[in-house]
């Protein structure tokens, strides 16, 4: 009798593609914090705590988090495509975060049960191997539930962080856009002014523009600085507003 409200909360909060057809809208989301045993609770942080730190550091706490809710995502657009069962787990979202880690820091060594050093890419390029494999030639399963390895989620997350680390709209993406956009526009405003081809050209206006693009872009780098230092989670609503205008200004250029 005690186990029945728990397999009732569990069966809840897992995601199975039927149910969420008939309205469980929640269970994409709650599926990836939920585990069927200490072993899968303890792989899955293991994971988090040796490859999340560095790209929370790199990217900001909330840029972190929505990679980590899109590549959970990834794995339940494949599960429901592929796999009819419950899946449950953060396993889509941490092989999203290895992979994240690995392109981002491609050549660290990861030493496999602390003994064996191999390089971020080919554990991740293993992983994806091995997740592809797996998930053709089995039948599926549930993450954690009933033994059985959910490994087109897996498969899932991997392709989705690959997807969103790709696009345009990846952490970084932006930022590498605006750095650029600021590098080109200090070189112009350093060129030397012709004082008389401004006398002959009654430029003004002309004169003017390089120095309120570098005042610009003085404003860019103490943003970008403070990214740098304490992520992209501490800036204000105005620096937001600034490193947007500054990139849709170098998009439309």
């Amino acid at each position: 009798a005690g186990i029945r409200p728990l397999m009732t909360i569990f069966g809840w909060l897992s995601m199975t593609p039927n149910d969420v057809v008939r309205g469980a809208i929640w269970q994409p989301i709650t599926y990836m914090f939920l585990h069927g045993g200490l072993m899968h609770l303890a792989l899955n942080m293991l994971i988090l705590f040796f490859f999340g730190p560095p790209l929370e550091g790199r990217w900001g706490e909330r840029e972190f988090l929505r990679f980590y809710v899109i590549c959970g995502l990834g794995g339940v657009a494949l599960s429901y495509l592929f796999l009819p069962n419950m899946v449950i787990g953060a396993s889509a979202a941490m092989y999203g975060v290895m992979l994240a880690f690995a392109m981002n820091w491609p050549d660290v060594p990861i030493y496999v049960w602390g003994i064996f050093p191999v390089k971020a890419k080919y554990l991740v390029g293993f992983f994806f191997v091995l997740s592809a494999l797996s998930a053709f030639q089995s039948s599926g399963g549930a993450a954690g539930a009933g033994g059985g390895t959910a490994h087109f989620a897996h498969l899932g997350g991997l392709i989705a962080g690959f997807l969103y680390l790709r696009s345009d709209w990846r952490p970084g993406g932006q930022l590498a856009r605006i750095k650029k956009a600021a590098t080109r526009s200090r070189r112009l405003a350093i060129v030397p002014r012709d004082e008389n081809a401004d006398e002959l050209r009654g430029a003004g206006s002309s004169s003017r523009r390089p120095r309120e693009e570098a005042a610009l872009y003085e404003k860019v780098d103490a943003v970008l600085d403070k990214i740098s230092a304490t992520g992209m989670s501490s800036l204000t609503s105005d620096e937001l507003k600034l490193l947007d205008e500054v990139s849709k200004k170098h998009r439309t250029n």
